[in-house]
């Protein structure tokens, strides 16, 4: 059974919606606020990722490679040493065969 609000606002509401095309579509109000939303939350990211965009320095400073302070330039200057067991470069690997 229907209370006296469901029915009042039944009969409010019908003629509105008859008064819609029933062949058109659109997103609404709701529609909207997702859209803006979204809009506000890329709007966001962009300007954070400028400001860290901004805090990063792309040119190297002249030198900086010649140091050798940092790992990278280690690796540069000296082959690594194979690890403890390893066999040694151009040496067969174990168990396989020998070739002439």
């Amino acid at each position: 059974m229907m209370s006296a609000t469901s029915t009042l606002a039944m009969t409010h509401l019908v003629p509105l919606a008859k008064d819609l095309d029933e062949n058109k579509v659109t997103p609404g109000v709701l529609g909207f606020i997702v859209f803006a939303v979204i809009g506000g939350a890329v709007w966001l990211l962009m300007k954070s990722m400028n400001k860290h965009m901004r805090k990063v320095d792309f040119e190297e400073k002249p030198g900086e490679a010649a140091k050798g302070d940092g790992p990278a330039a280690s690796d540069r200057s000296a082959p690594a040493a194979p690890a403890k067991g390893a066999p040694a470069k151009g040496a067969p690997a174990k168990g396989a065969p020998k070739t002439t």
